[in-house]
């Protein structure tokens, strides 16, 4: 299993993207959490904006298939997407199988 995290700048884009992916079967579950405030430098200057954190929850082998239909959707130029592997109950991840393909 694993988990893969993306930053969106309003939650209606992030709804939108997690509905494909799930469509898609990509991932078995997509979290999108409270908005937070991102502080970065871009082209030369400090960002301050706001964006809605989303999770994503797939099989290990389904990563970078997921990633990248997530930058396909997205509508940033560099859009923030990380992923990490990780464990979970055998009656999780078998639903997780069951829901991905």
């Amino acid at each position: 299993m694993a988990i893969v995290y993306a930053l969106f700048p309003e939650a209606e884009m992030a709804k939108m993207v997690a509905r494909c992916i799930l469509s898609e079967r990509l991932a078995a579950c997509a979290n999108i959490l409270a908005p937070c405030i991102s502080i970065y430098e871009w082209d030369g200057a400090v960002q301050d904006n706001a964006e809605v954190p989303m999770l994503f929850k797939t099989r290990g082998d389904l990563t970078q298939a997921l990633i990248a239909r997530i930058s396909e959707l997205h509508s940033y130029d560099l859009p923030a997407i990380l992923t990490w592997p990780t464990e979970a109950t055998a009656a999780f991840s078998s639903w997780v199988n069951e829901q991905t393909k």
